[in-house]
């Protein structure tokens, strides 16, 4: 009996051994980072969840391939499993982007609307994924602004975010006898708290303190709409993130939503307290080698209040392309973007890529209801063609042109110029 329970005591032993040894086989013993010549290994790592003496994981390698792919300052990234004495050793190769860009968006109507916004952004700051940099924008009156973007700050899920803008532009207002032109001016300072809760999921929180300044210049007038006023605000924001894309150079495939929602507060009674709401839906997906759909779901919705400076406007550069800078403006809006990309010509780093796209939306009246959604003179559709100019190691680096013509009533045409996919 001894003898028995001697034996089982050391077959208990044997077999704890073996898969003891087997698990520690099956661990990660040493993490090497490849390619990388300007962004600093540290910062790589926080992107990389697989750490030494974890057991390897197929699924989570993937995972931090395709997180680190979405970094501005990756342009392609992949890894390798080397079998070792005892383990794994992991090496994940990246191909960097050049980071330093500049940006620029054009925008042109058959009315001779001329408008642009030039830029220049390091998206790479001091090697560690920091986005910093200016804009210009010249739409009728100049207008600038600068953001510091760190989304790793304090390490793998925490950042800061500080953005100014001083921005002036000519803004029609819609009322009900006419419209009036005013110079608008808006001075504001901003900062977010970023939080990043896992791969998929990510929130920013913060306020922004800003001024409004409206000054007649042209058009009808209306009793109880003033012609010259200031006033201070305070905004507060939340924006939620749920991010399944993956990237293959020019390719992107996937689904992403972004919710945005802010409560605007004023210190007058000229223009009221408000709450608005958006969510951005965006589904890519690819078709065949050289193929990508690509569509933009925008639903919002703000305090719906009978005033003529409704927050959102339909506008060239926004979401209806060729349609004109700022041509109305409503309570509500519903707006799809879809167009179909197809690579025409790649070879090394370049690529040409065109489009074919609808642009189409409605919007919601300041004070009206729901069924404006379905009125005619609120709904635009705006078909078009575009070009893409390529650059596949530059981050961002897009160079768009796209046409737009419009086929509801009183409809435009016009050209869009920018840095950047269109979304």
């Amino acid at each position: 009996m001894k003898q028995l329970l001697q034996k089982e005591i050391l077959s208990v032993l044997l077999l704890l051994f073996f898969f003891y040894g087997r698990a520690q086989e099956g661990k990660v013993l040493d993490i090497i980072i490849q390619g990388n010549n300007k962004t600093k290994t540290s910062a790589i790592l926080k992107h990389i969840y697989t750490e030494q003496g974890n057991v390897l994981d197929s699924l989570a390698l993937e995972r931090d391939v395709k997180r680190l792919k979405r970094l501005p300052a990756i342009a392609h990234a992949y890894y390798q499993v080397h079998n070792k004495e005892g383990g794994y050793e992991i090496v994940y190769g990246v191909e960097e982007n050049f980071t330093i860009i500049p940006s620029a968006n054009i925008y042109t109507t058959n009315d001779d609307e001329f408008a642009f916004r030039v830029g220049l952004y390091e998206f790479n700051l001091l090697g560690q994924n920091i986005t910093f940099g200016g804009i210009y924008q010249n739409d009728i009156y100049s207008s600038f602004g600068a953001n510091l973007r760190a989304p790793y700050l304090f390490g793998k899920r925490l950042g800061l975010a500080l953005n100014y803008s001083n921005l002036t532009t000519e803004e029609p207002v819609f009322l009900e006898n006419g419209i009036a032109d005013y110079k608008y001016n808006n001075t504001s300072y901003e900062i977010l708290g970023l939080y990043q809760f896992n791969f998929q999921n990510r929130i920013e929180l913060g306020v922004n303190y800003f001024n409004e300044d409206y000054e007649y210049k042209r058009g009808v007038t209306a009793e109880g709409i003033p012609q010259d006023f200031d006033v201070n605000k305070l905004l507060f924001k939340l924006i939620y993130e749920y991010d399944n894309l993956n990237y293959d150079y020019q390719y992107v495939s996937g689904f992403k939503s972004t919710f945005n929602l802010q409560y605007v507060i004023s210190t007058e009674n000229v223009l009221p307290d408000f709450v608005i709401g958006w969510n951005d839906f965006l589904y890519y997906h690819r078709i065949g080698k050289k193929g990508n759909w690509a569509s933009r779901l925008r639903m919002g919705l703000a305090t719906n209040d009978d005033s003529p400076f409704a927050p959102f406007a339909v506008d060239n550069n926004l979401n209806i392309r060729g349609v004109g800078n700022t041509i109305d403006r409503g309570t509500g809006v519903i707006v799809l973007n879809t167009e179909y990309r197809q690579t025409l010509y790649e070879k090394d780093w370049f690529v040409l890529q065109s489009n074919v796209f609808v642009d189409g939306g409605s919007w919601r009246n300041p004070g009206g209801d729901f069924d404006d959604f379905g009125d005619s003179q609120n709904f635009r559709i705006y078909p078009g063609i575009g070009l893409r100019f390529m650059h596949k190691k530059i981050f961002n680096a897009i160079f768009r042109i796209d046409y737009g013509y419009g086929v509801t009533d009183d409809a435009t045409n016009g050209f869009v110029f920018g840095i950047g996919q269109y979304f």
